[in-house]
């Protein structure tokens, strides 16, 4: 494998991986406290939340740039200690979360919202915290939804494009993704190349979905066993 090739896949592989890590502890959390949460503002906090995965992806690369740009709020803090985000590899993560993460929470809040609140009260009345029925009780129930999740927010994240571009553009060797290297190839009539990368990007992406679609045949055949010792 060329540089040409090997130098997209790695930095492609290091954002996903990143950028899942990130968008698993996050999507999560906000599920789990949406699933509880009863308020007034409950709509509106999940309309945030799932706004990313409607709006065109260079809509939220634009408002991401004007953000973090050298006049934007967080630009403008960050150039305080003479640092940006702007077209630098960071920015490829940034994007990637930010489009990936309606997936992680929407799926992961309905496995959270299956799981019987009265399972959860019975471990109260004996006592436990509520760190250890999240971690006993709440996610062994709740964890196949999560592991969907989790390979549907990774596979997003690795075709993530006009978020990407935006925010990060396209430097060779720093932030040119495997998309971003295909628009761009095509663009300059290196069709081989082009070519070259969407076969690994088809490889990658069907090996997600067909692990997904394992987990998901095991898990039906699987009843989660909750810890009798809570």
């Amino acid at each position: 494998m060329t540089e040409s090739y090997l130098s997209p896949l790695l930095i492609s592989l290091k954002t996903v991986l990143t950028t899942t890590f990130i968008t698993f502890f996050l999507g999560i959390a906000a599920a789990r406290w949406m699933a509880r949460y009863n308020g007034k503002y409950r709509s509106i906090i999940d309309g945030v939340f799932i706004l990313p995965i409607v709006l065109p992806p260079t809509v939220v690369g634009f408002g991401l740039l004007v953000l973090f740009g050298k006049h934007g709020p967080l630009g403008a803090l960050l150039n305080l200690f003479d640092t940006s985000v702007v077209f630098s590899w960071p920015a490829t993560v940034i994007a990637a979360v930010i489009m990936s993460f309606p997936l992680m929470y929407m799926t992961s809040r309905g496995g959270f919202e299956q799981v019987d609140v009265n399972i959860e009260n019975a471990a109260r009345t004996l006592g436990a915290s509520e760190w250890k029925i999240f971690w006993t009780v709440t996610m062994p129930l709740a964890w196949p939804a999560i592991v969907s999740a989790t390979i549907l927010a990774f596979a997003r994240s690795l075709g993530e494009f006009g978020a990407t571009l935006m925010l990060a553009g396209n430097i060779p060797g720093k932030t040119a993704t495997i998309p971003v290297a295909i628009y761009f190839n095509i663009q300059a009539g290196h069709m081989d190349q082009a070519l070259t990368l969407v076969v690994i990007v088809l490889v990658i992406s069907f090996a997600s979905l067909a692990a997904l679609a394992y987990w998901k045949g095991k898990a039906r055949k699987t009843v989660p066993i909750v810890p009798e010792t809570l």
